[in-house]
């Protein structure tokens, strides 16, 4: 045979690796996401996808679009059955919008903080300090060691779920901020990175993945009725009903001179419903059905 022939003859033999893989669902932590799906990946063992990495922008996983400079890290710490289950490893700055910060005419204080949080996780953050005006060293020194003993105080009273929730809305960059404006002005605060070295005492917090995936299916089978609902049409019963319900509403506003306004059930609505409303308000998406009802109740 020649030795085309064989070469082209054995590649024939070889095993498609595409058609052996599968695809997994890449969900967010428990706690605070709830096990919300980020992400696909393709792999021919769940077992392969321990340990792989996995990033997107924080804009992207709670609609926050003034974090779109935020690169939020996952790690798959678990695969059950076809989903993957990863944990919060930490955070990034893009190194473009730390570049726009520093000018010629202003300071640049930066540290980097080794701490245990109230629950045993051993992390480790960066701050990153502008101040509006040059600084002297001694300035500088000063406003880091206050920096550094608001971290370590908030950190060793608070829960690493606490502290990636001040992380992630900005509240630990606001106490830190207050707390060296009292040493010199500064023009803008933020934690360039955040990183989780070891792990602590895991808190089990939160819908289960089980009441997570039924709560899913259930929307998905809400929504397909209520598309099912839209296309067909009414009998002729029901629509000579609805127009006598009609007539009598109309006889009534013009009785009372305007029609009463009824409060908006939002529990009888689907969850793509909620959403559609809150993106017509311009609020957050995120959540379970719950909080988008608190969220549309304000």
């Amino acid at each position: 045979m020649a030795k085309g022939a064989s070469a082209r003859a054995a590649a024939r033999r070889q095993k498609d690796k595409w058609k052996a893989k599968r695809w997994y669902s890449i969900r967010a932590p428990r706690n605070p996401w709830s096990f919300r799906i980020i992400g696909e990946t393709l792999a021919e063992e769940g077992e392969m996808l321990v340990g792989r990495p996995f990033e997107l922008m924080q804009n992207e996983l709670d609609g926050d679009f003034s974090k779109m400079h935020v690169k939020i890290r996952f790690r798959i710490k678990e695969v059950i059955g076809n989903d993957a289950i990863t944990e919060f490893v930490g955070h990034d700055v893009m190194k473009d919008y730390v570049r726009r910060q520093i000018r010629r005419d202003r300071g640049k204080i930066d540290d980097t903080i080794d701490v245990v949080t109230e629950d045993g996780y051993f992390i480790r953050i960066k701050p990153f300090i502008v101040t509006r005006s040059r600084v002297k060293s001694s300035q500088k020194q000063e406003t880091r060691a206050v920096a550094r003993n608001e971290v370590i105080k908030f950190c060793a009273k608070s829960t690493w779920i606490s502290v990636q929730n001040a992380l992630m809305d900005g509240s630990m960059e606001d106490l830190v901020s207050k707390a060296v404006s009292k040493v010199q002005p500064v023009r803008a605060v933020f934690f360039r990175r955040s990183q989780l070295i070891q792990e602590g005492v895991v808190i089990d917090d939160g819908p289960t993945l089980e009441e997570v995936k039924e709560d899913e299916k259930n929307a998905i089978e809400e929504e397909a009725n209520d598309d099912q609902m839209e296309d067909e049409p009414l009998s002729d019963e029901l629509q000579e009903t609805g127009d006598e319900v009609e007539t009598v509403s109309e006889e009534h506003a013009d009785e009372d001179g305007e029609e009463s306004d009824d409060e908006i059930d939002y529990e009888s609505m689907t969850v793509a419903q909620l959403k559609d409303l809150l993106k017509e308000a311009g609020k957050p998406v995120s959540g379970k059905k719950a909080d988008l009802i608190s969220r549309l109740s304000e």
